[in-house]
């Protein structure tokens, strides 16, 4: 039997990159996913038909995790249409990257409202859903809250923050049997990746290479395949965990 048969998981911004990925990991394992975006619909509708042609069962699910009330319905969806939800995987995130030169408040509170914010409403909104039976968290932060690379000020120090929420959660949660990891990627080879015009040969990602034990740059499914691992029984005994999946990258 599938690891994860009978299991229901949100994964929010799922529609492409890191967050598709997982969702294509969790269906194969046996989850009924709710796949959801934001601005995106023919990329979550693209993951949804990749999932249903594998045999598994998806829905794509709009909303916008910066917003209270569409938190709120993405989970009304998920309960209406599979009556449970089990997994939230808090995968909805933006960035970009410049100078102190160049901060405004604007894009702070761009950064924060979607990878703070928006991780505290959908993990409010699951802890609710979960009921009596308990449920897992899994949060995506990144390796830049160790690496401190120099122009990440605004991303670093919200993924810095996912680290110590999914610490301070943990805690609170774990007498609701809830349990909340985070699994921080490396470099990954994703949509965003390539619309930053990062190429492989490029100083930027050559020197990340020379760091990363493993020598190569991660695909969404190291990340799923990760993440699918941690929300099954087999992880029972795991919470509270910031764990890296980045091929070695400190």
């Amino acid at each position: 039997m599938s690891k994860l048969a009978g299991k229901v998981a949100v994964v929010t911004g799922a529609s492409k990159g890191i967050g598709a990925g997982i969702a294509k990991s969790l269906a194969r394992d046996g989850a009924s996913v709710v796949v959801n975006y934001s601005s995106d619909k023919s990329g979550a509708d693209k993951t949804v038909a990749e999932i249903e042609a594998a045999g598994g069962k998806a829905i794509a699910v709009q909303g916008s995790v910066a917003k209270s009330a569409d938190v709120t319905r993405l989970f009304t969806e998920a309960l209406k249409t599979y009556q449970r939800v089990d997994i939230l995987v808090n995968n909805a995130g933006v960035y970009a990257f410049g100078p102190l030169s160049a901060f405004t408040e604007d894009e702070y509170r761009r950064q924060f409202d979607t990878n703070v914010l928006g991780l505290l409403l959908a993990s409010q909104a699951a802890a609710s859903a979960f009921g009596d039976k308990g449920g897992s968290i899994i949060n995506i932060g990144s390796v830049a809250s160790h690496v401190n690379g120099a122009g990440t000020s605004i991303y670093a120090a919200t993924k810095a923050s996912v680290d110590t929420i999914t610490q301070v959660l943990s805690r609170e949660l774990g007498p609701l049997k809830i349990r909340v990891n985070s699994v921080n990627p490396g470099p990954v080879n994703t949509e965003g990746f390539a619309s930053m015009g990062i190429k492989m040969d490029d100083p930027f990602v050559v020197g990340m290479l020379a760091q990363t034990p493993l020598g190569r740059i991660g695909e969404a499914s190291d990340i799923g395949d990760a993440v699918a691992l941690l929300v099954s029984d087999e992880a029972r005994w795991i919470t509270g965990q910031v764990i890296r999946v980045s091929g070695g990258l400190q």
